[in-house]
């Protein structure tokens, strides 16, 4: 089935700020063949996002952000801060990987010297359209380090790196809890000697 499968009865906007909320009446075809009924189903409207994997090749290491996010505090996590991955919303036309270079400089203070895109995949598929896009980049990580982001934005960053083996450690004891983050890492186990050829 195909997006010809659904027919959109009404749009309702419900929120519009920074992000957007709209409720969507509409009804689909079903595996049978035929119609569902009409539907109710409240979506958060986003946009595209991407995020970025700073990996040094030649040192071996990841580059990694702390800072403060209100889902999880909302969520009553225990710890509010998370380590992640660089990550940003697309601003219009941007490409994910001109946003790598963008985010990466904001973020952490360094530049990527190549990009390679993984993959795409939808953040929340139930409730969001939300797509996010995957890349990994190279980057000199000897003097990556201190506090940054944009002080307009209220980004309070700790930027730090570290073995890549100590980052996939973060992900088998759950210390990591962004799904892109975790994600990105998995990805860069996988791939990691493959990369260190590539970048060397």
């Amino acid at each position: 089935m195909n997006r010809s499968d659904v027919e959109i009865i009404e749009r309702e906007e419900l929120y519009n700020g920074f992000f957007k909320m709209r409720r969507y009446s509409l009804k689909h075809r079903t595996f049978s063949g035929e119609w569902s009924s009409i539907l109710s189903r409240e979506v958060f409207e986003r946009g595209g996002v991407a995020a970025v994997i700073p990996f040094d090749p030649i040192r071996d290491e990841v580059v990694l952000i702390e800072q403060f996010r209100p889902g999880p505090m909302a969520a009553g996590h225990s710890n509010p801060w998370t380590v992640e991955i660089v990550a940003g919303i697309l601003e219009e036309g941007e490409t994910p990987e001109a946003l790598a270079h963008r985010e990466t400089e904001e973020e952490t203070g360094g530049t990527l010297q190549d990009v390679i895109y993984i993959n795409n995949f939808f953040m929340a598929p139930g409730s969001s359209s939300e797509l996010g896009h995957l890349l990994c980049g190279q980057i000199d990580a000897t003097n990556i380090g201190g506090i940054h982001g944009n002080d307009d934005e209220g980004e309070d960053i700790r930027v730090f790196s570290e073995p890549a083996t100590a980052a996939f450690k973060r992900v088998q004891r759950g210390e990591i809890a962004s799904a892109f983050s975790i994600i990105g890492l998995q990805w860069l186990e996988l791939n990691r000697e493959a990369l260190r050829r590539r970048w060397t």
